[in-house]
């Protein structure tokens, strides 16, 4: 299945908050599917919505080594985070041919609607926390690189614009 294209940075939707969803029913369901197709041909661990241009608090997570066991969720919200950190290189399809050291908790408690549209709480350790901790910036408008300090975010997106 085809997806529709990544949006480049700075594009608006990188930095608006997404929305929340009122349901889970067919059309998000569709999304979900075209965010796991666009995830796995990057070949990525997560992926949110406006990260494809749509602005919707959706998010999708598959950190499993055989693949096929993504997490479906809307509205995430992390409910807790371990004081133990884990740091990680993390990178965005949005902004294509850079990537940088993050830490962040190594564990998190986070509470979205499944797929099924109920109420979910899980508990998700390592790559599985990482990415949807960045799932999770991105749909509050925020991209990986905000965590880094102005002089390496700065760096970050001149290699970027030169990597373009």
């Amino acid at each position: 299945m085809s997806h529709r294209p990544f949006v480049m940075w700075p594009d608006r939707i990188l930095r608006t908050p997404a929305a929340r969803v009122d349901e889970v029913n067919d059309d998000i369901r569709a999304i979900w599917d075209e965010m796991i197709d666009a995830m796995e041909a990057m070949p990525g661990v997560g992926l949110a919505a406006p990260q494809l241009g749509i602005g919707l608090a959706l998010a999708v997570v598959d950190a499993s080594e055989a693949r096929g066991q993504a997490i479906r969720m809307a509205n995430p919200e992390i409910l807790h985070a371990s004081e133990v950190p884990r740091e990680h290189e993390e990178a965005s399809p949005n902004l294509p041919g850079v990537s940088a050291m993050i830490t962040r908790p190594r564990a998190v408690t986070i509470r979205f609607l499944n797929e099924t549209g109920e109420t979910e709480e899980r508990d998700l350790v390592g790559l599985w926390a990482t990415s949807a901790q960045h799932q999770v910036d991105h749909l509050a408008g925020r991209m990986y690189f905000d965590r880094l300090s102005r002089v390496k975010r700065d760096m970050l997106i001149k290699r970027a614009r030169k990597h373009r």
